[in-house]
Formats: C-alpha cells, structure tokens, sequence
C-alpha cells in the first residue's frame, strides 16, 4: 500500500495539538482560531476555520482526524486492488457504507477497508456483524475512494436474481438439500459463513431498510422458502431463494444477534444493531421452529427522531387540541389503544418530546426502547430475568419522575401500579389493545380493576390506525364505484359532488399507489357524565354513543375526512376500519 502516516502519538488528542505536533501550525496559530470560535458563538469547528484561513488544506484535516481515531491516512491513488479482494464486499454494501476493501488474509478472516471520512467509523462494526470479518479501517480522500468505486464497482449492483443463482450453483450448498435433521454443527456453521449466503442477506437487509421496510419475514413451508418485507403495513414477496438455503440463512441471522446456531428446537429472540447511512437501525430478531424449519422475521427499528411531533402525526386541529389538553394535565392516565404496529408508540414519544424540559422528569419502560430522545430516563424491560413493566414501575415511582410511560398494561399487577402512580400525583402514558377507545373500558374492567379506580384516573383513551398515503406522484382524480361506496356506508349522494382519488402507480412509490402513512384517530375524553356512566356499568355501545355525542369522532368518521382531502383512499380506511364499525 502506498505511503501511511504514523497516529501511536496522535490518537485521542486535541486537533490543535496534532496540527501543532504535525508540524502544519504554531501554537499562537491555535490560540487564534480558538478565540475565532469562541467568537463565531463555537458553531464553526476548528479545523474549518484554519483551512478558511490557509494554515492548512482538506487533505491536511482528514490526516489529522483520522489520527485523532487511531486510523492511518492512506494513498490509495494508482493502488491496484486484487479482484479476490473486491468480491469480499458486495457492490451496494460498498456503496451504503463509502468503503473500499484494499486487502484481504483469508487465514485471519481479516480485511482492511479505506473509509471516506474518520467519522464513518461505525461502518467498521456493521461490517463485521454483516459479513463476519475482523476489521482494519484506515482513511483516504473522499474523491479517490469514489474514483475507485466507479472503476471497482462500475458495473450494476448484483440483483437478487443474480445472488440467487450463485447460491443454486453452488456446490457446498447443494449438498444441503434434504438433509435438515442431518446436519452437523460444523456444516452449518460453514454454510452460515459462506459467501453466497452472507452476500444474500446483506442485500435483503440493505434492500429493505433502503425501502423503509418495517419487517423482514424468511419464511420455511413444505415446498418452498418465502422471503418478504412489509411496507406501510402491506407484505411484499421478494424473489424466492432455493428451499435448502434456509437453514443456512436462519443460522446466518443467528450468528449476526449472537444466539445459538445449535438450538432449533426452541424460539429464540435477539437483535442486530447496525448504522445504515449514518441512521442507527435496530434489527430485534424473532426465531420461531415450525413443521418446516425455522421461521425468522427481523422488526426494523429505526432509532433515529423522525418527525416526533404530534402536529406530524395526522391529527386534526380540534383532535390536536384535545391530545395538547391531555398531554398537559398534572396527573392522570392517558391510553394509546390499537392493534400491533399501528403507531401507538410514536404517538406516546411525540407527546413525550413536546413534554421534554429541564423541568420535567419523563422515565420510560419499554420492550423495546424503540427511540433514543435526550433528556429521557428509559428503561429496556427483560422478562427473562424478572424485570417486568410491573417490577419495573414499582422501582419508578422512586425515582421521582413527573411523567411515566408504561409500554403496554399487559395484567392487573402493571395496571394496578400504573393507577396508585397517578394517584400520587403522577401522568401516566401506556398503550393497551382494544379495538377502539370506548372497549377500552371494559378491557380495564376485565383485567378486574375496580369501577371507582379507573374514573378516578383516566382523563383519555386514543384509538389509532395508519392508512397508507396516496403518492403525490401519482395521484389521480376517479369516480368510485358504487359497491366501494357502500363498503364504507357511503350513498352516491353523499358522494357526488366530492373529488375521490388514487395512486397510478409509479418509480417513486414502486407502483403501489401509496407512499408513506398518517394516523386516523378516536379521541375520547372524560367529564362527570361519562363516568357516571362508568359507574354504573354502561356497555361499551352506550358509552359510544355518549362520547360521540360529545364531539369524539370515529375511527371510520376520521378516514373519511382524509379521503375527501384527497391524502387516501377508500379501500385504505374499509380496510382499517371495517372490523371497528361492524
């Protein structure tokens, strides 16, 4: 490799003293652009100023940064990297990640790679959770890494039909082909760590955490291996891999969340963390034995704070107002209810988020803790070793906080914890899974609370569903049939004289029609009146009604609205829907 510069005496110091030590600036020099910083209210960095200045230049920087990592700076100009190198690291993975592998020893399994900036060093760890290699990272210009992307990596990025047929040629994976019970440990630990079936996983994992996929689903049936992903709700089916590559895939999957490649009998849970173009993704694994071989569905948790606002999630201006009221109540619970994956925990940690101020004590227990948020207490519930919502809880309330929330009120130990906690002065958030706000009552009441407890400390009950968006590409103006109409109790009356609209299809929505998701909500709230009603054993169709005449409108009432606004359709609200209204 070409010339490298020494970093035993530079790592871990101040970027002064390393330009100091470099020979590249004089202390006076560092004085300067330090009170030029402090000046500039300390938002410009150190090392810009001294380039703004001509003390140095960008190359310059990226040296002395990289030593400031513990990573040597490197030529890789007129390199020539063998082709055995290069096949080590699949064209997109390179891509996603701004890596260049420049040598490989086969014997260690140990492959140094060039990165574009000492700060895509987390790139080191996916790496060698993805592809199982021990890992040397250096550092070389951003400018002959992408020179050496475009003449290593020019051509197409290997497809899915590509890897597929490598894997069906390949010989050491062939000889896997009925054989699942027969198989020794030390096969499938060769078929987990074989290229092909590395190569494969990578590009379905990078594939669907580019396409925002929310779950990846391998799934083994009598005939057949399926693998799919979910977007906006909806499963999709991925090219099919030939059925004996299964165990090999679970095994893969096993190795990456550090579970046990030897035990196929039991179901297994673990997670995979990675950092995908810079976002922290969290991949939580489920493995489950079925009559076919294991089934394995990642959930992908996206860690980064995106858009947690509760004016982004959908709700309307008089629904806004009345979530900001409850939010804002000293003490009390408030329950997000809906069925799994419809946006109840967003919901909680935009209300969170509005809460958060150095005033305001918020702790959260949570399986998973699904967002990191600064300024939150939050705590990952493990069941295995006895640290339950209930435990948990009961530990909170010592800690003083002002606000809780409880990921899920699961039995009458958490709700009855969840209930003392707002009676000593404390806001309590959690989620149960009702069908809509009103059953929410009788769900309490069935975990076998008392009347009086729960109209002493509910203020709210938010009911939510995500429908998908119409793609603003492809949106089309269209006259609904009538059956459509009648799905959702809509006469042609009703309808004439309003604009209904769908998705063509198009490249930017990948011809679903459909391009992200909102809420629709149920908001109902508590006076003197419903909880008499409470009181007195109102059945759910009664309090319904009681609530609707309050102003609270349904699930169903809320889709339409964003129908007629034109932001989805009407087979998106029937099908959220339709079980609610029935």
């Amino acid at each position: 490799m070409a010339k490298t510069f020494p970093v035993q005496e530079l790592k871990g110091r101040t970027l002064g003293r390393i330009l100091i030590k470099m020979g590249l600036v004089t202390r006076e020099k560092v004085h300067d652009a330090l009170r030029i910083q402090k000046e500039r209210g300390g938002k410009v960095k150190i090392g810009q100023i001294f380039i703004e200045q001509g003390q140095i230049k960008e190359k310059d920087l990226n040296i002395a940064l990289a030593g400031q990592r513990g990573m040597e700076f490197v030529e890789i100009d007129g390199l020539e990297i063998p082709a055995e190198v290069i096949e080590q690291v699949p064209a997109q993975m390179a891509k996603t990640y701004r890596i260049i592998p420049v040598d490989y020893d086969k014997r260690r399994n140990h492959l140094t790679v060039v990165l574009d900036s000492p700060d895509n060093f987390r790139a080191t760890d996916d790496l060698s959770t993805l592809m199982g290699f021990t890992i040397e990272a250096k550092v070389a210009d951003p400018d002959a890494i992408k020179a050496a992307m475009d003449k290593y990596y020019s051509q197409e990025d290997e497809s899915l039909n590509d890897l597929i047929g490598e894997i069906e040629s390949d010989k050491g994976l062939a000889t896997l082909q009925g054989r699942d019970a027969s198989i020794d440990l030390d096969e499938i630990k060769e078929a987990a760590d074989s290229n092909p079936v590395k190569k494969l996983l990578n590009l379905v994992l990078l594939q669907a955490i580019r396409d925002k996929a929310s779950d990846i689903h391998f799934e083994p049936f009598e005939n057949e291996y399926k693998m799919r992903y979910r977007i906006d709700g909806v499963l999709y089916e991925m090219v099919p891999p030939p059925k004996h590559i299964a165990l090999a895939l679970s095994s893969r999957i096993k190795v990456m969340a550090n579970l046990d490649i030897a035990e196929r009998r039991l179901p297994q849970d673990g997670r995979i963390p990675l950092v995908v173009g810079g976002n922290p993704v969290d991949l939580r694994v489920s493995i489950l034995p079925t009559m076919f071989g294991e089934s394995v569905v990642l959930r992908v948790l996206d860690r980064k704070q995106v858009d947690l606002r509760l004016d982004m999630l959908g709700l309307t201006g008089a629904d806004l107002d009345k979530i900001h009221q409850l939010i804002r109540k000293p003490n009390g619970i408030l329950i997000v209810t809906g069925p799994t994956g419809s946006g109840k925990t967003t919901t909680l940690y935009s209300a969170l988020k509005e809460l958060n101020s150095i005033d305001t004590k918020i702790i959260t227990t949570e399986n998973p803790v699904e967002y990191d948020i600064d300024g939150l207490i939050q705590v990952q519930i493990r069941p295995e070793i006895g640290l339950t919502f209930a435990r948990c809880l009961r530990s909170i309330l010592r800690q003083d906080p002002d606000v809780v929330m409880v990921g899920e009120i699961r039995d009458l130990e958490t709700a009855e914890i969840a209930i003392q906690a707002s009676l000593t002065g404390h806001l309590v958030f959690t989620t149960l899974h009702t069908n809509d706000a009103p059953s929410t009552i009788a769900r309490l009441l069935d975990l076998g609370l008392e009347t009086f407890l729960v109209t002493a400390t509910l203020e709210g009950i938010i009911a939510q569903r995500l429908v998908r968006r119409i793609c603003t590409n492809c949106k089309t103006e269209y006259q609904p049939k009538e059956e459509q109409l009648m799905e959702l109790g809509l006469s042609s009356e009703i309808a004439s004289g309003r604009t209904f609209y769908y998705g063509r299809g198009c490249d930017m929505c990948n011809n679903t029609g459909y391009r992200g998701r909102t809420g629709i909500y149920e908001i109902m709230t508590f006076d003197d009146e419903m909880r008499d009603l409470i009181m007195n054993h109102a059945s759910t169709a009664v309090l319904r009604d009681a609530a609707r005449r309050k102003g609270m409108k349904s699930l169903r009432e809320n889709g339409l609205d964003l129908i007629y606004n034109g932001i989805t359709t009407l087979e998106e609200v029937s099908r959220e829907t339709i079980a609610v209204e029935e």
